[in-house]
Parts: structure tokens; C-alpha cells; sequence
């Protein structure tokens, strides 16, 4: 899309990028609404949360799970300077899928927490995330939860792939949560390929990489 086009098109007051985000959902969700969770003081102006909101769908998909969608760390909103760049801001939306959890009463508000902490980090250092890295988290995923997932590794969302959109692409970055058994061995071989290992691995019983608090 050349500049021109991208005016002709699109309004200033409107969110081209988040539109870009929302049509590739529609691809798997159709017009169903998910429950959506934005900042209440955008970031840009003191907001603590770097994340615009997060999304989250209920997928059958496989078995039942929450599917989290974050938007903020590609660019959301009109800016006819960034047509044609090959990258959307960071590159890349966060995405996790979660197995109902006994103790969640609602949704998973604390997954929310987690990946802002993420993108805060992605903003403060400058330094992003790409498939088959991998974090330590050193503590539950979900704190004060008797939980073997404290690490997470980061994958292409299977369903969601990756986008063109007119400010560059964007990959959806599945977040996967690993145990501190998985964890000890990436540490201990902290390679793409160990990672990438590890992803193919459970992708045989877990094709969508669904992450369960409860697995060992």
C-alpha cells in the first residue's frame, strides 16, 4: 500500500492497525465478541500498563481454553510516515492460550498482569521477543499458585500466524508456559534449536501449545 492509498483510505481518527489485528481474528472467531480488558490511562501519558488491552476469546479449538490477544506493541493507530515499514512498531502482538484454572473465579486477570510485565520490558530495554526465545520466570506463572509452569517459551501462534498490515508485519508471539524441569534445560542450553526442540516436543499431544497450570 503506498502512502497515497493509505490516506485515501483511512481517516486520522482511525485505529488502521488494531483494524488489521481484529480482521485476522475474524478469521477464526467470525463476529463473536470477546471480553476486552484496555488500560485505564493509556501508557503514553503516565498509564502504568503498556498494553492498549488485551482480548480474550473462549476457543474450542482443540479442547476448551481462554485465548489471550494483546494490542500495543505494534502500531495501532494512523501514521501515514510508517506506510510501507517492514515492521509494525515491535513486530509482534502477544498471544496465550490458557486451560481453565479451579481457582481463576473469572477470567485470568493475572495472565493480563504477566503480559504487560512483558511488554514493559520490551518497552524499558528495547530489547524484543522472537519465536523459540525463552524467559525465566523464577516463580509461578500465576503467583501464590502451587504450579509447575515458571517459565515461559514464545512460539508463532498456530492459528494466527503472522499479518501484513500497512505499517509492516506483525507476528502473533504465542506465549507458552514450560516447567522448571523444561526450564533447567534450556537454561543449561539456552539455544533457538533447544527451544525449538522442546516446542516440537509438546506439540505432539498439545498441537495449540495450550498452556495448564496443572501439568507436571
Amino acid at each position: 500500500m503506498t502512502k497515497e492509498e493509505y490516506v485515501n483510505r483511512f481517516s486520522e481518527e482511525e485505529a488502521v492497525g488494531w483494524f488489521f489485528l481484529d480482521q485476522k481474528l475474524e478469521t477464526i472467531y467470525g463476529k463473536k465478541e470477546p471480553r476486552h480488558y484496555g488500560a485505564e490511562v493509556p501508557y503514553a501519558i503516565g498509564g502504568e500498563d503498556p498494553l492498549d488491552g488485551v482480548s480474550i476469546f473462549d476457543s474450542e479449538a482443540q479442547e476448551t481454553h481462554y485465548h489471550l490477544t494483546t494490542y500495543g506493541l505494534s502500531e495501532l493507530y494512523y501514521d501515514k510516515e510508517l506506510v510501507g515499514g517492514d515492521f509494525s512498531k515491535w513486530g509482534f502482538e502477544f498471544t496465550f492460550r490458557l486451560k481453565p484454572f479451579a481457582e481463576d473465579e473469572a477470567d485470568p486477570f493475572w495472565a493480563i498482569e504477566v503480559l504487560n510485565n512483558l511488554a514493559r520490558y520490551v518497552f524499558e530495554t528495547e530489547n524484543w521477543f522472537e519465536e523459540n526465545h525463552f524467559v525465566p520466570i523464577n516463580e509461578p506463572i500465576r503467583l501464590d499458585t502451587d504450579t509447575e509452569i515458571v517459565g515461559i517459551i514464545f512460539v508463532q501462534d498456530p492459528e494466527l500466524g503472522k499479518i501484513e498490515t500497512p505499517h509492516g508485519d506483525v507476528t502473533f508471539l504465542q506465549m507458552v508456559g514450560i516447567t522448571a524441569k523444561e526450564l533447567a534445560v534450556l537454561i543449561e542450553t539456552p539455544t533457538i534449536e533447544a527451544v525449538e526442540a522442546l516446542a516440537n516436543t509438546l506439540r505432539k499431544e498439545n498441537p495449540l501449545l495450550i498452556t495448564d497450570l496443572n501439568r507436571k
